[in-house]
């Protein structure tokens, strides 16, 4: 396998000073659990976990050197070690060079919601057009950045990094650090309102990501936001070049023109900066609809294929966590599972409740929602929770099974007869859902992450016998 650093490149990013032999990494890590053969290990010391504690385990499988602060005898006794003042900015440095020794041109995604997805899709589309790097997970904070800047290969074409935060300066630095050329905004939205004093104040948090564009980037937006032209300013005023929007607004540049949203699919009409297109989407939602135009908006600002984009289109796949559905063939009665446990905020909960209301269930069968709380949102969050129930009533969901002190107020806005079962915590919830569940439900699962929903959705996919798969919407399988 080709290296992706040697010891003297490490060297030189870091400014640290290497104990023991020669080395070369092909990859980079700061967990042990996940660490690959060959990987280097960086030891960050964070809120609840000291990254020098897994040094020996690190070495144990496999790591081919480490990045300390805080070296040990024993340390030095199992593997080659780089000593600097702080592991975590010997990452960042580890980063920055990554970014600069590379001839990529990097995207920049965050946005209120679909900043992972929309990264996952343009990382699949733009694969098909020469080498790309792309974030792992929602590797997205003050270690996720730099992490995935360091693992990127420096023959790499295109970079798709995702920044989020939940404090306003947190982008800052980031988007310092990943000097995009192109910027991507999916939507500004109500969400971490615990930690802001309006949504005015989340969008100027989120324009953040225009401070290291490049000189004459492109920012790519929303024009259906109401946040639109300020979050236009902030980018001229960084110095981008050029503002893409997309969205139904008729002066969109990325504009939707037609589309037939289906249960399984969308197909969409569009006109992207001129170019008019018709393409299918493999994940269905009118959400992932707006996504996608802002996706062939980015192709098109990387000077990147657009029919190769729009044709790829139709094999999207939901990432995990995210919309996935699963075919669970419990006996005798067979379900379909919908996977959102990853996240949820207001915005995310009515598209995916939405969505949720287009699948029809087998006969006699129900549309059911597995809801936890909401997390980070402040003051209004009873009401936000509340409000839950018209767009229930509007998708017509037959049964709702809730989670949390926040989603109480919902469960007792509800009909009784869409009440199914309320618990403080999501373990709660799992007994009296899996002895409800009859073949040919619909069943879907979402909180933030913070709530535990994916147990229940282990759960759910543990009643099938041996056969539990994937949904394949777009190969057309049953």
């Amino acid at each position: 396998m080709t290296a992706l650093w040697t010891r003297d490149e490490v060297l030189a990013a870091t400014g640290g000073k290497a104990t023991g032999t020669d080395w070369k990494a092909t990859g980079v890590s700061i967990d042990s659990r996940t660490l690959q053969k060959g990987d280097l290990f960086v030891a960050i010391k964070g809120e609840n976990t000291d990254g020098h504690a897994y040094v020996l385990k690190a070495f144990e499988g496999g790591a081919a050197a480490a990045i300390v602060s805080d070296d040990t005898s024993a340390m030095h006794d199992v593997g080659p070690l780089v000593v600097v003042p702080d592991a975590l900015e010997a990452l960042n440095k580890l980063g920055r060079a990554a970014r600069h020794r590379a001839g990529a041109k990097i995207v920049a995604v965050t946005g209120s919601v679909g900043k992972t997805g929309t990264k996952e899709a343009l990382r699949m589309l733009l694969s098909e057009q020469g080498p790309t790097h792309a974030s792992a997970l929602s590797y997205n904070n003050l270690w996720g950045v730099p992490l995935s800047l360091a693992r990127m290969p420096a023959k790499t074409k295109f970079g798709i990094l995702e920044i989020g935060m939940n404090h306003s300066g947190e982008i800052t630095p980031l988007s310092k650090m990943v000097e995009p050329f192109v910027t991507l905004i999916t939507t500004v939205e109500a969400v971490h309102m615990a930690h802001f004093n309006s949504i005015e104040e989340i969008a100027d948090a989120k324009a953040e990501i225009f401070d290291g564009i490049q000189p004459g980037g492109i920012a790519i937006l929303n024009r259906d936001n109401p946040h639109y032209a300020r979050l236009a300013k902030r980018a001229k005023a960084a110095g981008a070049g050029q503002i893409i929007s997309f969205g139904e607004h008729p002066e969109a540049d990325a504009h939707l023109e037609k589309v037939a949203l289906k249960d399984d699919c969308s197909c969409v009409s569009a006109s992207i900066c001129g170019t008019p297109i018709t393409y299918k989407l493999g994940i269905p939602g009118k959400h992932i609809v707006m996504n996608s135009l802002a996706m062939l908006a980015c192709i098109k600002a990387l000077d990147a294929d657009l029919a190769i984009a729009a044709l790829a289109l139709a094999h999207l796949e939901a990432p995990k966590g995210r919309g996935e559905r699963i075919r669970v063939d419990a006996p005798g009665r067979p379900f379909t599972l919908i996977d959102e446990s990853y996240n949820a905020n207001p915005a995310s909960m009515r598209v995916s409740i939405e969505t949720l209301g287009r699948i029809e269930p087998g006969v006699r069968a129900r549309r059911i929602a597995v809801l936890g709380d909401m997390l980070e949102l402040g003051d209004s969050s009873i009401e936000l929770h509340r409000e839950l129930a018209v767009p229930l009533s509007r998708a017509d969901v037959d049964l709702v099974y809730a989670c949390g002190p926040h989603m109480r107020a919902l469960f007792d806005a509800l009909p009784a007869d869409r009440q199914g079962f309320y618990a403080e915590t999501s373990d709660g919830l799992i007994e009296p859902l899996s002895e409800a569940i009859q073949g040919g439900d619909v069943v879907m699962v979402k909180g933030s992450n913070g709530t535990r929903m994916k147990p229940i959705v282990e759960a759910l996919q543990a009643l099938g016998e041996d056969d539990t798969a994937s949904i394949r919407r777009n190969r057309g399988e049953a």
